[in-house]
């Protein structure tokens, strides 16, 4: 039996900040112990990261589904998941661009503070990313039979 849905949102988030922390560590080892440059670096990172996150949501997010094709599941994930990274760096490149006009446009946010939007981005480009890895995760990734 599945989990009622907000509770799958949940522990996928909670399993996604898992996987930041296991893609920072894998970034370290990358760079300082395997000698990689910092691109070749995050691909490491990012496929340890998404195995983790893959495994994790298998094993406590999306119970009920079958046990079956792990291989095949884990590239389905990987492929969702890449699609959904690129949401994530359009959402913030689109904050990025068209931040300062609203902020100027709508006049609420002092200007000194637009050294934050960046950071804007990104907790907008976090969120849309994780909403959308979500949905395709359980819509193609870990669907019942």
């Amino acid at each position: 039996m599945s989990k009622p849905v907000p509770r799958q949102f949940a522990s996928f988030a909670l399993i996604g900040v898992g996987g930041l922390f296991v893609d920072m560590a894998a970034l370290a080892v990358a760079l300082h112990l395997l000698g990689l440059d910092p691109y070749g670096g995050r691909v490491f990172s990012y496929l340890m990261a998404a195995t983790f996150t893959w495994y994790m949501n298998r094993q406590f997010t999306f119970t009920g589904v079958s046990r079956r094709g792990a291989i095949r599941q884990w590239a389905r994930f990987l492929a969702a998941n890449a699609v959904g990274a690129v949401v994530n760096y359009g959402v913030y490149v689109l904050v990025l661009k068209v931040g300062p006009w609203v902020i100027a446009g709508i006049g609420l946010w002092p200007e000194g503070l637009t050294a934050l939007l960046p950071y804007a981005g990104v907790a907008a480009g976090s969120v849309s990313g994780l909403v959308f890895n979500f949905v395709l995760s359980k819509k193609l990734v870990f669907r019942n039979a």
